[in-house]
């Protein structure tokens, strides 16, 4: 085992294994995928472009509404065509360079993910505590400096983590069990001792965890409050209506993400790791528009006042 670059021959491509080594899988797997992919663009686009058209949707929730979207679509293109790709040709490999930038913005677009959903959760919350409020708490200016900041610390995570994993030599073996440069697989293929960057990558991940799911509990436990003290079962059936598809979301990430890594390392893990990273980088991108146009009112009205001005006169 070497230690350093200096006295070993580097690793300069990794080969993937794929989602799956079963040649009569491989075609339907590629249609399936490249469904699920273009619904996801469809859907994810189509969001952004209704919510800057519609005047009416010109609010906080819906700017946050379009930078998820925006975040979907690109956490899926990360992966997705690689895996398409993969499907198809017979060498599934990936150029050193390019599992660097792969993992950097799979970790870039994991760490916005996990803050917008707290921002929103936050943004709820201002709405329904404190409407008196909520222009001056969520201003224009106030929702870009939220969006500036959460991307400027995801790139920073996203810094960290990747530089600290490959500062690491790899010397080889370069295969990776895994449909994309993820960060256990990898870590696992390194020719030195990793505990310092598990330690990192494990205060960084829990810090990110603990900071944002303390938000989105606590901001729906005062909503919760809130609502109680309602005195008339519209408001409170209108104020709960605004949070559930955000709370879908919630839960389809948080507990696609804790299911994956809250359970033991084992080498049967990890291919049932790869499965579960399917649902949170492909399946939930594509789940998250559909979840707000088909549970949110006023999507739906902003979506068929869109399609009525298509029609001719």
């Amino acid at each position: 085992m070497c230690t350093t670059v200096e006295n070993c021959t580097q690793v300069t491509r990794f080969v993937l294994l794929g989602l799956t080594e079963q040649e009569g899988l491989k075609g339907t797997l590629f249609v399936l995928f490249l469904f699920i992919y273009s619904v996801t663009l469809t859907g994810n686009l189509g969001m952004i472009t209704l919510i800057h058209t519609d005047p009416q949707l010109h609010t906080p929730m819906y700017f946050f509404l379009s930078v998820l979207s925006f975040t979907d679509s690109s956490f899926s293109t990360v992966n997705t065509p690689k895996l398409l790709e993969n499907f198809l040709a017979s060498s599934q490999s990936i150029s050193f360079a390019a599992c660097v930038v792969q993992m950097a913005l799979m970790s870039l677009h994991g760490t916005v993910e996990c803050l917008l959903l707290a921002i929103m959760a936050y943004d709820r919350l201002t709405a329904i505590c404190h409407p008196l409020l909520y222009h001056t708490f969520m201003s224009q200016r106030s929702c870009i400096q939220l969006v500036a900041a959460t991307y400027t610390a995801s790139v920073a995570n996203s810094a960290l983590l990747t530089g600290s994993i490959f500062k690491l030599p790899y010397c080889g073996p370069n295969i990776i069990n895994h449909y994309f440069c993820d960060i256990p697989p990898v870590l696992r293929l390194a020719c030195a001792d990793t505990a310092e960057v598990e330690a990192i990558i494990f205060i960084s991940s829990a810090l990110i965890i603990l900071f944002t799911v303390t938000i989105i509990l606590a901001s729906y436990a005062y909503i919760l409050v809130t609502v109680c003290r309602m005195r008339s079962l519209a408001a409170q059936s209108k104020a709960l209506s605004t949070c559930a598809s955000h709370l879908a979301i919630i839960c389809l990430f948080y507990g696609s993400v804790t299911f994956m890594y809250a359970q033991p390392s084992s080498p049967s893990s990890m291919d049932q790791n790869k499965f579960v990273s399917v649902f949170y980088t492909v399946v939930i991108p594509m789940l998250n528009p559909l979840i707000y146009s088909l549970r949110n009112k006023d999507v739906k009205i902003a979506l068929k006042r869109r399609c009525l001005s298509k029609l001719p006169s």
